[in-house]
């Protein structure tokens, strides 16, 4: 059984994970009307995996006897300068995840709830791997510059940073 300090902490990072679908949903219809269907395309998988990360919680909180509550959520910010603004905005809020999960598993080590501490370390594990892509492509882009020609295979290419389902 959850702890209601627990349950609550999880539910905040329910409302959080499906903040950020809603934000990559938006980097996505941005990048798609401004013509760089590529970078839609990992947008549009970076929104599919943080609803599925919020999903995940959701059954675990129900799982445990508590009760999982879908909140309303901002409103994500719909325009952007350029591509390197968006990945830019994006390692900034998967740093910002990362401690807030990080925040998460204080908590279940300080209440001793092992349980979702260890539930939470597939989590921890995963913000590593996002805020290493997130600044692979900024890598990429900092090359680039502003090369039209290299904007355009960055986007032809960055498709190959969409994670495989099944693993997840």
């Amino acid at each position: 059984m959850l702890s209601k300090e627990i349950e609550k902490a999880l539910n905040n990072q329910v409302r959080l994970e499906a903040e950020s679908s809603q934000i990559y949903l938006a980097m996505a219809s941005w990048a798609e009307v401004k013509g760089f269907e590529g970078v839609a395309t990992f947008m549009y998988a970076q929104s599919d995996e943080e609803r599925t990360h919020s999903l995940k919680l959701v059954k675990y909180i129900n799982e445990r006897g508590g009760h999982a509550f879908i909140s309303d959520l901002k409103g994500p910010k719909t325009e952007y300068d350029s591509i390197k603004e968006i990945f830019e905005t994006q390692l900034k809020h998967e740093i910002f995840v990362s401690e807030s999960i990080n925040e998460l598993v204080k908590i279940t080590l300080d209440s001793k709830d092992y349980a979702t501490h260890n539930f939470l370390q597939w989590y921890v594990a995963e913000q590593i791997e996002e805020e290493s892509t997130a600044r692979t492509i900024l890598d990429k882009l900092n090359l680039i510059g502003e090369d039209k020609g290299g904007l355009y295979l960055f986007d032809n290419d960055i498709v190959r940073f969409i994670a495989p389902k099944t693993a997840k």
